[in-house]
């Protein structure tokens, strides 16, 4: 065995994978589970700090604080030299990562009865989009926030590629494979030769084909999910007694997880009130002042998110909106969701076509598609990925352990 893991620090769910005889390779992280929620809680009236679901559970029960979540997504950005306020002081926003991260190593650490030095970490194809040198600066901040948590050696793999070392372990013969990694922050896809042969091989470069990916997850389908459905239910394209629409920019920052405290802002709070007395019709606005008062942005974040994850497996949901309209509730439907994150999903399956260009591979010459990621089980983006390559077998993957399973594969390879 090796003092080496594999460390998938995930936009919604983190694991830690470690390769040794007769046990799992994903280590247990929180209450027996071996994913752990990408989110802290700093609780306001004593130093305690809440990770995973703990943090969540902390938030909810109304608890005084400050929750942070979709950390990942920060990477690559103009906000990560930069800080944020927590319990009244600056943290920056690389401590605040290295403190989750440290927290993942310490827990992996625990359950594995040993310390970890050395570790691969996942990272998507594109940090950014179409910018190389902000993509080399997110891995370069990565790897330094790791070594700030204590990690002497760091190597990446491409998260796709991890999810197909994952299913190649339990594969018999050989397949042109197509990974569909739809995470929370990013779509990326490899297309890659797999076989149990293949598997023995200490540099597999020759066996991908191409890789590809677009930054458009799981809270991007949140985001416009809410946009569509909870941000009119609170006033979002009514209108201002004098006609104009009202104005929209602080329904944008309740529907992305990172922005949501920019509405409890004094500037912010101003400016609703403005509207308010603006408005040709209060009612919805009466529920964006409550859940300002009630600082209940990440709950309708949670609720939305809720009803995304229903409506892969049903054709409509009720969110209760009792916390801030008492006795309502939001009906949210499939077609609803569908056409609010249509032109998501058209920006995916254009990456997917271009990979096959890339690949000078034809659509019939893929034998499987393997979807992974937290977010690949939504119904139009099977569909459509589906419907291009018709020939193609659908695989479910490890939605939520396969990139750490994989990564710790090839950690075992690269420190063995």
């Amino acid at each position: 065995m090796s003092n080496a893991c594999g460390v998938d620090f995930g936009t919604s769910n983190s694991t830690v994978g470690w390769i040794r005889p007769a046990h799992p390779t994903l280590l247990p992280l929180e209450d027996g589970k071996d994913t752990l929620p990408s989110v802290i809680f700093f609780h306001a009236d004593d130093p305690l700090v809440s990770y995973g679901r703990a943090a969540l559970t902390d938030y909810l029960a109304g608890y005084e604080g400050r929750m942070m979540r979709s950390l990942k997504s920060l990477l690559g950005t103009s906000m990560m030299d930069d800080s944020t306020e927590v319990m009244g002081r600056p943290m920056p926003f690389r401590t605040l990562l290295a403190h989750f991260i440290g927290e993942l190593k310490a827990r992996a650490e625990r359950a594995a009865g040993t310390a970890f030095d050395r570790a691969v970490l996942g990272r998507p194809v594109y940090f950014i989009d179409d910018d190389p040198q902000a993509d080399r600066l997110a891995e370069d901040t990565l790897r330094e926030i790791a070594a700030a948590a204590g990690f002497k050696d760091v190597e990446f793999q491409f998260e796709p590629i991890a999810a197909a070392f994952d299913y190649e372990a339990t594969m018999t013969r050989e397949e042109l494979v197509l990974v569909a990694d739809i995470g929370g922050g990013t779509s990326d896809f490899s297309l890659v030769r797999l076989s149990p042969e293949r598997a023995a091989k200490t540099d597999r470069r020759e066996d991908i084909l191409a890789n590809g990916g677009v930054h458009i997850g799981g809270t991007d389908f949140d985001k416009y999910l809410s946009l569509a459905s909870a941000m009119p239910y609170l006033g979002l394209g009514s209108s201002l007694k004098n006609g104009k629409a009202m104005p929209s920019g602080y329904y944008f920052d309740l529907a992305s997880w990172h922005t949501i405290n920019l509405i409890y802002t004094r500037k912010a709070w101003a400016h609703v009130m403005d509207n308010y007395r603006d408005a040709a019709d209060t009612v919805p606005l009466d529920r964006l002042v409550r859940l300002i008062k009630e600082r209940a942005g990440h709950w309708l974040a949670m609720q939305v998110e809720d009803a995304k994850i229903a409506l892969s497996t049903q054709d409509a949901t009720a969110v209760d909106m009792g916390r801030i309209a008492p006795g309502e509730s939001l009906e949210i439907t499939r077609p609803q969701f569908d056409d609010a994150i249509g032109k998501l999903v058209t920006k995916i399956e254009t990456t997917v076509q271009g990979l096959l260009r890339t690949a000078g591979i034809g659509a019939d010459a893929v034998d499987t598609i393997l979807f992974t990621g937290g977010s690949s089980s939504v119904p139009v983006l099977r569909q459509r990925l589906a419907a291009l390559l018709p020939a193609a077998k659908n695989i479910e993957g490890d939605r939520f352990g396969g990139i750490g399973s994989g990564l710790a594969l090839d950690a075992r390879r690269k420190f063995a």
